[in-house]
Protein backbone atom coordinates (compact mmCIF):
# COMPACT_ATOMS: atom_id res chain seq x y z
CA UNK A 1 0.00 0.00 0.00
CA UNK A 2 1.40 3.38 -1.00
CA UNK A 3 1.94 6.02 1.68
CA UNK A 4 -0.04 9.24 1.45
CA UNK A 5 2.85 11.45 2.58
CA UNK A 6 0.96 14.72 2.12
CA UNK A 7 -1.97 13.54 4.26
CA UNK A 8 0.34 12.39 7.06
CA UNK A 9 2.26 15.67 7.14
CA UNK A 10 -0.93 17.71 6.88
CA UNK A 11 -2.49 15.97 9.88
CA UNK A 12 0.71 16.34 11.89
CA UNK A 13 1.20 20.05 11.13
CA UNK A 14 -2.45 20.97 11.58
CA UNK A 15 -2.50 19.28 14.98
CA UNK A 16 0.76 20.90 16.10
CA UNK A 17 0.93 24.07 14.01
CA UNK A 18 2.35 26.37 16.68
CA UNK A 19 4.88 23.72 17.73
CA UNK A 20 6.01 23.44 14.10
CA UNK A 21 6.56 27.19 13.79
CA UNK A 22 8.40 27.57 17.10
CA UNK A 23 10.66 24.59 16.32
CA UNK A 24 11.86 25.67 12.89
CA UNK A 25 11.07 29.39 12.74
CA UNK A 26 11.41 30.88 16.24
CA UNK A 27 11.74 34.44 14.90
CA UNK A 28 8.48 34.02 12.98
CA UNK A 29 6.85 32.55 16.09
CA UNK A 30 7.53 35.77 17.99
CA UNK A 31 5.36 37.75 15.56
CA UNK A 32 2.36 35.44 15.03
CA UNK A 33 -0.72 35.80 17.23
CA UNK A 34 -1.70 32.16 17.73
CA UNK A 35 -4.99 33.12 19.37
CA UNK A 36 -6.24 33.74 15.83
CA UNK A 37 -5.92 30.53 13.82
CA UNK A 38 -8.20 29.24 11.11
CA UNK A 39 -7.37 26.36 8.77
CA UNK A 40 -8.66 27.11 5.29
CA UNK A 41 -10.15 24.61 2.89
CA UNK A 42 -7.85 22.84 0.46
CA UNK A 43 -7.04 24.64 -2.77
CA UNK A 44 -6.84 22.61 -5.97
CA UNK A 45 -4.81 24.08 -8.83
CA UNK A 46 -4.69 22.67 -12.34
CA UNK A 47 -1.54 22.93 -14.42
CA UNK A 48 -3.11 23.15 -17.86
CA UNK A 49 0.23 22.81 -19.64
CA UNK A 50 1.33 19.66 -17.81
CA UNK A 51 -2.18 18.29 -17.41
CA UNK A 52 -1.68 17.73 -13.69
CA UNK A 53 -3.61 18.76 -10.60
CA UNK A 54 -1.93 19.95 -7.40
CA UNK A 55 -3.53 20.33 -4.00
CA UNK A 56 -2.11 22.83 -1.52
CA UNK A 57 -1.14 21.01 1.68
CA UNK A 58 -1.77 23.40 4.59
CA UNK A 59 -3.29 26.90 4.60
CA UNK A 60 -3.62 28.77 7.88
CA UNK A 61 -5.21 32.17 8.32
CA UNK A 62 -3.81 34.08 11.28
CA UNK A 63 -2.69 37.53 12.46
CA UNK A 64 0.53 39.25 13.40
CA UNK A 65 0.73 40.60 16.94
CA UNK A 66 -0.44 44.20 17.19
CA UNK A 67 -1.83 44.25 13.65
CA UNK A 68 -5.42 44.01 12.41
CA UNK A 69 -4.73 42.62 8.95
CA UNK A 70 -4.83 38.86 8.34
CA UNK A 71 -1.95 36.82 6.95
CA UNK A 72 -1.96 33.35 5.42
CA UNK A 73 0.71 30.75 6.15
CA UNK A 74 1.10 28.26 3.32
CA UNK A 75 3.04 25.09 4.19
CA UNK A 76 3.90 22.65 1.41
CA UNK A 77 5.39 19.21 2.04
CA UNK A 78 7.62 17.94 -0.78
CA UNK A 79 8.19 14.19 -0.44
CA UNK A 80 10.10 13.67 -3.71
CA UNK A 81 12.76 15.50 -5.73
CA UNK A 82 11.23 17.88 -8.27
CA UNK A 83 13.52 20.29 -10.12
CA UNK A 84 10.60 22.60 -10.93
CA UNK A 85 9.42 22.83 -7.32
CA UNK A 86 10.44 26.50 -6.78
CA UNK A 87 8.35 27.44 -9.82
CA UNK A 88 5.40 25.52 -8.38
CA UNK A 89 5.77 27.37 -5.06
CA UNK A 90 5.62 30.66 -6.93
CA UNK A 91 2.51 29.56 -8.84
CA UNK A 92 0.83 28.59 -5.57
CA UNK A 93 1.82 31.94 -4.06
CA UNK A 94 0.52 33.99 -6.97
CA UNK A 95 -2.79 32.13 -7.19
CA UNK A 96 -3.35 32.28 -3.43
CA UNK A 97 -2.59 36.00 -3.45
CA UNK A 98 -4.92 36.51 -6.37
CA UNK A 99 -7.74 34.80 -4.46
CA UNK A 100 -7.22 36.09 -0.91
CA UNK A 101 -5.38 39.41 -1.45
CA UNK A 102 -3.58 38.98 1.87
CA UNK A 103 0.06 38.75 2.90
CA UNK A 104 1.25 35.17 2.46
CA UNK A 105 4.08 33.34 4.25
CA UNK A 106 5.28 30.45 2.00
CA UNK A 107 7.05 27.51 3.68
CA UNK A 108 8.37 24.34 2.02
CA UNK A 109 9.20 21.18 3.97
CA UNK A 110 11.53 18.83 2.10
CA UNK A 111 10.92 15.39 3.58
CA UNK A 112 12.54 13.00 1.09
CA UNK A 113 15.61 10.91 1.97
CA UNK A 114 17.97 12.45 -0.58
CA UNK A 115 20.44 15.02 0.76
CA UNK A 116 20.75 17.86 -1.71
CA UNK A 117 20.92 21.64 -1.79
CA UNK A 118 17.38 22.80 -2.41
CA UNK A 119 16.85 26.29 -3.84
CA UNK A 120 14.55 28.60 -1.89
CA UNK A 121 14.02 31.11 -4.69
CA UNK A 122 12.39 31.38 -8.09
CA UNK A 123 13.76 34.09 -10.35
CA UNK A 124 13.03 35.54 -13.75
CA UNK A 125 15.79 37.65 -15.18
CA UNK A 126 17.25 39.10 -18.35
CA UNK A 127 20.74 40.41 -19.22
CA UNK A 128 19.33 43.89 -18.78
CA UNK A 129 17.62 43.33 -15.40
CA UNK A 130 15.65 41.14 -13.00
CA UNK A 131 11.89 40.77 -13.30
CA UNK A 132 11.17 38.52 -10.33
CA UNK A 133 12.95 37.32 -7.19
CA UNK A 134 10.48 35.14 -5.25
CA UNK A 135 11.69 33.62 -1.98
CA UNK A 136 10.18 31.06 0.37
CA UNK A 137 11.15 29.59 3.75
CA UNK A 138 12.46 26.02 3.83
CA UNK A 139 12.94 23.09 6.19
CA UNK A 140 15.27 20.36 4.87
CA UNK A 141 14.61 17.51 7.26
CA UNK A 142 17.32 15.08 6.17
CA UNK A 143 19.97 17.72 6.84
CA UNK A 144 18.87 18.03 10.46
CA UNK A 145 20.82 16.03 13.06
CA UNK A 146 18.19 14.23 15.10
CA UNK A 147 20.27 14.42 18.29
CA UNK A 148 19.85 18.21 18.30
CA UNK A 149 16.13 17.81 18.93
CA UNK A 150 15.76 15.11 21.59
CA UNK A 151 15.95 17.53 24.53
CA UNK A 152 12.98 19.52 23.27
CA UNK A 153 9.56 18.59 24.56
CA UNK A 154 8.04 19.38 21.20
CA UNK A 155 5.70 16.81 19.58
CA UNK A 156 6.65 17.90 16.05
CA UNK A 157 10.32 17.30 16.88
CA UNK A 158 9.51 13.84 18.21
CA UNK A 159 7.59 12.76 15.10
CA UNK A 160 10.07 14.25 12.63
CA UNK A 161 13.06 12.47 14.17
CA UNK A 162 12.04 9.68 11.79
CA UNK A 163 12.73 11.93 8.77
CA UNK A 164 15.93 13.58 9.97
CA UNK A 165 19.53 12.60 9.35
CA UNK A 166 20.63 9.43 11.11
CA UNK A 167 22.81 6.41 10.36
CA UNK A 168 21.72 2.77 10.32
CA UNK A 169 23.63 2.15 13.56
CA UNK A 170 21.60 4.90 15.29
CA UNK A 171 18.16 3.51 14.55
CA UNK A 172 17.62 1.76 17.89
CA UNK A 173 18.88 4.75 19.88
CA UNK A 174 16.70 7.08 17.81
CA UNK A 175 13.52 5.16 18.62
CA UNK A 176 14.48 4.92 22.28
CA UNK A 177 14.86 8.70 22.45
CA UNK A 178 11.55 9.13 20.61
CA UNK A 179 9.81 6.99 23.24
CA UNK A 180 11.45 8.96 26.03
CA UNK A 181 10.14 12.17 24.47
CA UNK A 182 6.61 10.75 24.32
CA UNK A 183 6.76 9.78 27.98
CA UNK A 184 8.02 13.22 29.04
CA UNK A 185 5.37 15.15 27.10
CA UNK A 186 2.41 13.28 28.65
CA UNK A 187 0.13 13.90 25.67
CA UNK A 188 -3.43 12.65 25.42
CA UNK A 189 -3.94 9.30 23.72
CA UNK A 190 -5.11 10.72 20.36
CA UNK A 191 -2.05 12.96 19.95
CA UNK A 192 0.27 10.24 21.17
CA UNK A 193 -1.21 7.81 18.65
CA UNK A 194 -0.74 10.35 15.85
CA UNK A 195 2.95 10.82 16.71
CA UNK A 196 3.59 7.10 17.11
CA UNK A 197 1.86 6.25 13.84
CA UNK A 198 3.79 8.92 11.97
CA UNK A 199 7.12 7.77 13.41
CA UNK A 200 6.49 4.09 12.70
CA UNK A 201 5.51 4.87 9.11
CA UNK A 202 8.96 6.23 8.35
CA UNK A 203 11.24 4.48 10.85
CA UNK A 204 10.13 0.95 11.69
CA UNK A 205 12.66 -1.30 13.42
CA UNK A 206 13.34 -4.89 12.45
CA UNK A 207 12.57 -7.69 14.95
CA UNK A 208 16.24 -7.85 15.93
CA UNK A 209 16.37 -4.09 16.44
CA UNK A 210 13.23 -4.26 18.58
CA UNK A 211 14.90 -6.89 20.79
CA UNK A 212 17.92 -4.60 21.19
CA UNK A 213 15.61 -1.72 22.02
CA UNK A 214 13.94 -3.70 24.81
CA UNK A 215 17.31 -4.70 26.17
CA UNK A 216 18.46 -1.06 26.29
CA UNK A 217 15.17 0.10 27.83
CA UNK A 218 15.64 -2.48 30.61
CA UNK A 219 18.88 -0.73 31.54
CA UNK A 220 17.13 2.62 32.16
CA UNK A 221 16.28 3.99 35.59
CA UNK A 222 13.35 2.15 37.11
CA UNK A 223 10.56 4.74 36.72
CA UNK A 224 11.47 5.74 33.17
CA UNK A 225 12.01 2.11 32.21
CA UNK A 226 8.50 1.20 33.37
CA UNK A 227 6.92 4.11 31.49
CA UNK A 228 8.76 3.45 28.23
CA UNK A 229 8.15 -0.31 28.41
CA UNK A 230 4.47 0.31 29.08
CA UNK A 231 4.36 2.47 25.95
CA UNK A 232 6.05 -0.23 23.84
CA UNK A 233 3.72 -2.97 25.08
CA UNK A 234 0.64 -0.78 24.62
CA UNK A 235 1.39 -0.10 20.95
CA UNK A 236 2.42 -3.69 20.28
CA UNK A 237 -0.98 -4.80 21.58
CA UNK A 238 -2.78 -2.20 19.45
CA UNK A 239 -0.83 -3.30 16.37
CA UNK A 240 -1.74 -6.93 17.10
CA UNK A 241 -5.43 -6.08 17.52
CA UNK A 242 -5.40 -4.08 14.28
CA UNK A 243 -3.74 -6.98 12.48
CA UNK A 244 -6.39 -9.37 13.78
CA UNK A 245 -9.22 -7.06 12.69
CA UNK A 246 -7.72 -6.72 9.21
CA UNK A 247 -7.23 -10.48 9.08
CA UNK A 248 -10.87 -11.09 9.97
CA UNK A 249 -12.05 -8.59 7.34
CA UNK A 250 -9.79 -10.15 4.72
CA UNK A 251 -11.00 -13.63 5.70
CA UNK A 252 -14.63 -12.60 5.34
CA UNK A 253 -13.93 -11.04 1.95
CA UNK A 254 -12.09 -14.15 0.71
CA UNK A 255 -14.85 -16.40 2.03
CA UNK A 256 -17.52 -14.36 0.26
CA UNK A 257 -15.47 -14.39 -2.94
CA UNK A 258 -15.24 -18.20 -2.88
CA UNK A 259 -18.97 -18.46 -2.20
CA UNK A 260 -19.86 -16.16 -5.10
CA UNK A 261 -17.52 -17.99 -7.47
CA UNK A 262 -19.01 -21.35 -6.46
CA UNK A 263 -22.53 -20.07 -7.13
CA UNK A 264 -21.46 -18.76 -10.54
CA UNK A 265 -19.92 -22.13 -11.43
CA UNK A 266 -23.25 -23.77 -10.64
CA UNK A 267 -24.89 -21.56 -13.26
CA UNK A 268 -26.44 -18.87 -11.08
CA UNK A 269 -26.72 -15.42 -12.67
CA UNK A 270 -25.20 -12.29 -11.19
CA UNK A 271 -28.68 -11.06 -10.31
CA UNK A 272 -29.60 -14.29 -8.49
CA UNK A 273 -26.30 -14.31 -6.57
CA UNK A 274 -26.92 -10.71 -5.53
CA UNK A 275 -30.40 -11.59 -4.23
CA UNK A 276 -29.10 -14.55 -2.22
CA UNK A 277 -26.05 -12.82 -0.71
CA UNK A 278 -27.54 -9.32 -0.20
CA UNK A 279 -24.70 -7.88 -2.30
CA UNK A 280 -25.22 -5.44 -5.13
CA UNK A 281 -24.73 -6.71 -8.66
CA UNK A 282 -21.65 -4.49 -8.97
CA UNK A 283 -20.13 -6.08 -5.85
CA UNK A 284 -20.83 -9.56 -7.20
CA UNK A 285 -19.17 -8.70 -10.51
CA UNK A 286 -16.06 -7.41 -8.69
CA UNK A 287 -15.81 -10.65 -6.71
CA UNK A 288 -16.05 -12.64 -9.94
CA UNK A 289 -13.14 -10.78 -11.58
Amino acid sequence: MSIDHDRLFKELIQTFFEEFIVLFFPAMHEHIDFRHLSFLSEELFTDVTAGEKYRVDVLVETKLKGEDGLVIVHIENQSYVQPSFPERMFIYFSRLFEKYRKNIVPIAVFSYDTIRDEPSTFTLQFPFGNVLDFRFFTVELRKQNWRNYIRQDNPIAAALLSKMGYTESERVELKKQFLRMLVRMELDEAKQRLLFGFFETYMKLSDEEERRLRSEVNEMETKEKEQVMELIISYEQKALEKGREEGVKQGIKQGMKRLVQTMAKKGMSVKDIANVTDLSEEEVERLLE
